[in-house]
């Protein structure tokens, strides 16, 4: 799953259940964020200081997200929407 679904998922968690909701969610996942529900995700690599990118980094630490990206640059993989993905858990 992606980074909206988790973000879906973590809105209807409570605990290791998910809960039937409608409606908008007003979850922000930043670092310090501890997860419910999920424990991985498949994303793209985001755009600096997007929303998206800070709930990657809620998921895997800054300093190991940076060194993901550095990786990514130096085999010159593709970033934004249309890019290379990856697996984080």
């Amino acid at each position: 799953m992606g980074t909206t679904v988790v973000r879906a998922l973590e809105s209807a968690a409570t605990g290791e259940k998910i809960i039937k909701t409608h409606g908008y969610s007003r979850l922000f996942i930043k670092e310090g964020y501890r997860f419910k529900f999920i424990d991985g995700l498949i994303t793209n690599f985001h755009l600096p200081r997007s929303s998206l990118l800070m709930l990657v980094a809620a998921l895997v630490g800054r300093k190991n997200l940076l060194k993901l990206y550095q990786i990514a640059i130096k085999e010159r993989f593709r970033f934004f929407s249309f890019g290379d993905g990856m697996l984080i858990f």
